[in-house]
């Protein structure tokens, strides 16, 4: 592999570390707009593991929009990422990859303004609810960065603490 080659590749794979980066933050910031431009047009997203749905990208992002709402508080942590970049003919690096990445994703299940017991009212609420897996992220080289054109969640347990049951 020339330097050019391995310069591209290092480039390739920081690009994509901050395409996922951006999901996590679009999700826990709630910018459906941001989450929208992640993807190519015809981006598809898989929720169903975790009781969720799947589909076209605008139609999750809508989706996304209002069950949100019900977790005002929240925040992924995705990590121990695995990025492939499929190589081609003599090396070089394509315009497809995929990612491997485990989640941890602490949330609050309902009002953080409502009070706990033994609590003030507007404090910032502490996670009430966690679930965690691992994230199977596709994408491609666009015109001008890297885009989703899939992600799939394999989600492994969830909590919900039991005073919230």
């Amino acid at each position: 592999m020339t330097q050019r080659a391995e310069h591209t590749t290092v480039m390739d794979r920081l690009a994509i570390d901050d395409l996922v980066t951006g999901y996590a933050i679009a999700v826990d910031d709630g910018d459906w707009a941001a989450y929208r431009a992640l993807f190519v047009p015809e981006g598809r997203v898989d929720y169903r593991s975790a009781g969720g749905i799947a589909g076209g990208v605008t139609d999750i992002a809508d989706w996304l929009a209002d069950m949100m709402r019900h977790f005002p508080v929240r925040q992924h942590l995705i990590v121990n990422r695995r990025i492939g970049i499929a190589l081609r003919d003599g090396g070089a690096p394509g315009d497809t990859a995929t990612v491997q990445a485990d989640y941890l994703n602490p949330m609050h299940l309902g009002d953080p303004l409502q009070a706990p017991p033994g609590e003030t009212a507007g404090k910032a609420a502490a996670p009430n609810y966690t679930c965690a897996g691992r994230y199977l992220f596709t994408a491609r080289r666009a015109a001008d960065d890297w885009r989703l054109t899939e992600v799939v969640v394999h989600e492994k347990w969830r909590r919900l603490f039991p005073e919230q049951a």
